[in-house]
């Protein structure tokens, strides 16, 4: 039975839906997703009708490491098992480049990846300017983003949004990567990039502050045509924008998503059976990252080393906001660590 909610509203605006969960999700689970968890979910997805899903590591090709946290597989095997599980979906990887190189490229594309995410700073999209010239010339369908967007006024995301585009590629957007917006942040953004850009645009929400499905619907009335959510909000930090809450709503205010309702509720219920202990949360220290502005994939390493160095996880968020730490910062929160705790000894 199918549980496509408005048969009606067929001749809506089509909305692509982006699902990182197998990707951002690695993040709440430490990077050990298995062969099995990988498939599970990746098939459910397939069903359901998600046009695009994401694999990796939470930092992308490249980044299992020590610094950002070991991965229980490679990025060959997971591509392999995932792609074998997706024969109508589309597969993603996402790629930071210093984490990811062009040979990880490389393997990608030789799994038969059809669309890669190129991930920098908000300031910082002249970073990807080789790597997406790099897949422009492959002909692989190749997007930028860019991360702690609310770290930049909607003027110079918009322009970096434009370069992205010079450089190659095929669609643009933002990570709230903290959880940090309102609405409001969401649709002056948006909307700026829209103007700036001839391409699809991209919105990435986490739910800190609660706001992600309200954030994604801000987005896609401002013009956006791609929305990232994962299955039970699976993600860094408090989660993502939850997947099969966002795409019922979408159904109801007359967008398209091509998502069956009841495979989509299916695979929502593997993810949380199979991928996590517990569904995400927005927990105390969860609500400080976002109000901090702080990258929501620090969560872990936070209460670690909070924990081993004794002081306050909270204080810890707060800090590393006032430096305005990054993605990639992971070796800040020692720093910032041992400082609270020298400042709490003297």
């Amino acid at each position: 039975m199918s549980g496509t909610p408005h048969p009606e509203d067929d001749a809506g605006k089509p909305v692509l839906i982006h699902d990182p969960s197998l990707r951002d999700g690695h993040h709440a689970v430490r990077h050990k997703l298995s062969r099995d968890q990988l498939r599970a979910y990746a098939e459910a997805a397939n069903t359901a009708g998600i046009p695009v899903v994401e694999v990796g590591h939470g930092n992308g090709l490249g980044a299992s490491s020590f610094q950002a946290g070991q991965a229980k597989l490679g990025d060959d095997e997971m591509l392999s098992v995932v792609r074998e599980a997706l024969p109508d979906s589309k597969m993603a990887v996402f790629m930071l480049p210093g984490w990811g190189t062009t040979t990880d490229l490389k393997e990608a594309i030789a799994h038969q990846v059809d669309v890669v995410r190129i991930g920098t700073h908000c300031t910082e999209g002249d970073l990807a300017e080789r790597h997406l010239g790099f897949l422009r010339e492959r002909g692989t369908e190749a997007q930028g983003v860019l991360m702690m967007s609310h770290m930049a006024h909607p003027e110079q995301l918009a322009k970096e949004c434009a370069r992205l585009v010079e450089f190659g590629a095929t669609a643009v957007g933002i990570f709230d990567s903290a959880g940090h917006y309102l609405p409001a942040d969401v649709t002056s953004r948006i909307g700026a990039i829209c103007q700036a850009v001839e391409v699809p645009v991209i919105f990435h929400g986490h739910n800190n502050l609660g706001m992600a499905v309200a954030n994604s619907i801000a987005a896609v009335e401002a013009g956006a045509g791609i929305l990232d959510a994962c299955a039970r909000g699976f993600g860094a930090g408090a989660g993502n924008t939850q997947l099969e809450v966002l795409i019922p709503v979408l159904e109801r205010m007359g967008f398209t998503t091509g998502i069956d309702l009841y495979g989509l509720l299916d695979a929502a219920d593997i993810a949380e059976r199979e991928l996590m202990p517990n569904p995400p949360t927005i927990d105390s220290v969860a609500i400080v990252s976002g109000l901090a502005g702080v990258f929501s994939g620090f969560k872990s390493r936070v209460l670690d080393i909070s924990q081993r160095e004794g002081v306050d996880p909270r204080d810890v968020f707060f800090e590393l906001g006032k430096r305005q730490a990054v993605a990639g910062q992971e070796d800040l929160i020692v720093d910032v660590a041992l400082a609270l705790r020298a400042g709490r000894a003297d």
